[in-house]
């Protein structure tokens, strides 16, 4: 991409990255604050782990609790993060988020509120508190690439947007990980000592669970796909797939139980292999596991009568459904 030179993971000297990364958060940060909001993903941990380094105790550090999450996200990262020696604040925000997204069914749009509600709300109201005049972000090339071409607003892609953080948010951002793809963010985030749970966890999208609702997000819509969430990620834990999920289609579909109609829910099983996430093939499950996956799903989730599995290629696929 024009304007940001790309490290490669392969031959990269992880230790020099790093060291080079530590040096400019220094430099720019000087003696103010920052902060960053840590999601758990690898990129958000790993920059949270090149602040601590540089900042140490002038780096705060949230996880903004968006009602969007995994189950015991919020509480499960910060338990680990306290364990490495850094901080982590958990800020509830799930009213603010909900009601951002009331009502909202059009992708770019559902997008745009997460992304507002976050920057400007939510975060601006942290920034103000804490004095601090710079975020540390966990931006990578792959969100750049894929905001610019259109295909998806990422949430965390601004400045290649025409949009100044500083005027906007009344902030700046600081972007270590802004050079490299995801293959590459996880050979740095082993190497600043991250645990291997971290640093070969699977991606997660920025807008989280939000990201897997197809039409309006509610609370209701949330539950039903973090249960879902929950099952595929046990069932499909050693398929060594590079990212795998549950969708909840905005249809209902009609259905049976206990020889009564039921128009119920479906949902939709995406599973990938994968390098870098710009490209991708459906991973080959095994059919009995596809089974499985079908009947623990509709047997454990409310309401649900249908479950498919997704066999498009990315592109024209993409890795989410929104």
């Amino acid at each position: 991409m024009a304007g940001i030179r790309e490290v490669k993971a392969e031959g990269m000297d992880a230790e020099g990255f790093i060291n080079e990364k530590v040096k400019e958060i220094s430099a720019a940060v000087g003696d103010g604050v920052a902060i960053n909001a840590l999601s758990g993903g690898v990129d958000s941990s790993a920059v949270t782990m090149l602040g601590h380094r540089a900042l140490a105790g002038r780096l705060k550090t949230y996880f903004i609790d968006n009602g969007i999450m995994r189950e015991n996200e919020p509480e499960q990262i910060a338990g680990i993060f306290k364990k490495l020696g850094v901080p982590v604040e958990i800020i509830d925000a799930r009213k603010e988020f909900f009601t951002a997204l009331k009502g909202l069914t059009d992708p770019e749009e559902k997008r745009e509120a997460i992304t507002q509600t976050f920057y400007k709300d939510v975060f601006g109201k942290l920034v103000k508190n804490s004095g601090a005049k710079y975020l540390l972000q966990g931006t990578i090339l792959t969100d750049v690439d894929e905001t610019v071409a259109g295909i998806k607003r990422q949430h965390n892609v601004f400045e290649q947007l025409g949009i100044d953080p500083q005027s906007t948010f009344g902030y700046k951002i600081i972007e270590p990980l802004i050079q490299l793809r995801k293959d590459g963010v996880r050979k740095i985030a082993k190497a600043t000592g991250l645990p291997e749970s971290l640093f070969n966890r699977m991606p997660f999208p920025g807008p989280a669970l939000a990201a897997r609702v197809i039409g309006e997000v509610t609370p209701e819509k949330i539950e039903v796909v973090r249960i879902t969430t929950k099952i595929v990620e046990a069932e499909l834990v050693s398929s060594g797939a590079f990212q795998y999920m549950a969708i909840l289609h905005n249809d209902r579909v009609t259905g049976m139980r206990q020889g009564k109609r039921d128009f119920g829910l479906q949902i939709e099983i995406r599973c990938w292999d994968s390098v870098d996430a710009r490209r991708a093939t459906p991973t080959n499950l095994p059919y009995e596991l596809l089974c499985k996956l079908g009947d623990r799903i509709s047997t454990e989730v409310p309401g649900v009568v249908s479950v498919t599995y997704n066999i498009v290629n990315k592109p024209p696929s993409t890795m989410e459904a929104i």
